[in-house]
């Protein structure tokens, strides 16, 4: 049957309510661009009721991020920090994975009494370590096709490793070889983003197979593509200001980014008992 639509002058009306629409057994829920900011206000709600444990959690990515970071810069391998940015953008929907156990223990009103990564991740272990892998896949192969780029577009002296960044993409001399860099990254993070938008929480959520939650998680970003877009956007102005505060600021980016993916799911994706 064909699917419902939402008139287009009411995109911003928040009394706007979702429509479910079905195709090949995969049901989602049609939003609004106001709901990716209501999420943002949901995610900060539960940030104040979960207030120790998901400052707790914010602080843990702190410091293995920065331990990481002051790894390889002692070696010498400045060159890579870039890339561990831009693989802490894919492998973030894991990351968050506690943080969704925590909003699903919040709104079910149950008591918080520990930062819950280890509940969420053996409630479905092997669904989703397919995601994890999948993420890990899609990052290692961005970094082969930077260095298969490099070798084939890259004409001048190799630089320095220290230097590597900053000479490759910032001095305006290898312009070729920097949009060829950003038009794969690009396609690859749109790839990882579709497939784990909302994958994880519902795993989380729900003891499914890995490949349904992806494929849910798609047909949520193709059927809602302009506000999925604008939380994409969000999401990287977020954990990017996280970022430029030498890490700092990830102590709430991440907390909020990851209640707020939560409740992102449970407004994508109809709830058990409504697809019955």
């Amino acid at each position: 049957m064909d699917n419902p639509t939402i008139d287009q002058g009411k995109l911003f009306d928040q009394s706007v309510v979702p429509t479910a629409t079905t195709d090949d057994g995969i049901r989602v829920n049609r939003i609004t661009l106001a709901q990716p900011w209501e999420w943002l206000g949901k995610g900060w709600r539960d940030i104040q009721q979960a207030r120790r444990y998901s400052l707790t959690y914010g602080s843990v990515v702190v410091l293995v991020s920065a331990i990481m970071t002051w790894a390889l810069v002692s070696e010498g391998y400045v060159f890579i920090v870039p890339f561990l940015a831009a693989g802490f953008y894919l492998l973030a929907p894991v990351v968050g994975l506690g943080l969704y156990q925590m909003s699903a223990h919040l709104e079910r009103g149950e008591p918080l009494q520990f930062c819950n990564a280890l509940e969420a991740w053996k409630r479905n272990q092997g669904q989703l370590s397919i995601i994890t892998a999948g993420l890990t896949i899609i990052m290692q192969f961005w970094m082969l096709a930077n260095f298969v780029l490099f070798a084939l577009l890259y004409t001048n002296l190799h630089p320095p490793l220290e230097s590597f960044f900053s000479v490759v993409f910032l001095s305006g001399e290898n312009n070729v070889f920097v949009f060829a860099s950003v038009l794969v990254g690009f396609v690859l993070a749109g790839l990882a983003y579709a497939i784990s938008a909302i994958s994880v929480p519902m795993l989380v959520d729900r003891k499914i197979d890995g490949f349904t939650a992806i494929r849910t998680s798609v047909k949520a970003v193709t059927t809602n593509w302009l506000p999925m877009g604008l939380w994409a956007i969000m999401i990287v102005m977020v954990i990017g200001l996280g970022f430029l505060t030498l890490y700092v600021g990830l102590v709430i980016a991440m907390p909020l980014l990851g209640h707020a993916t939560w409740h992102a799911y449970r407004d994508l994706v109809p709830r058990e008992s409504d697809s019955v």
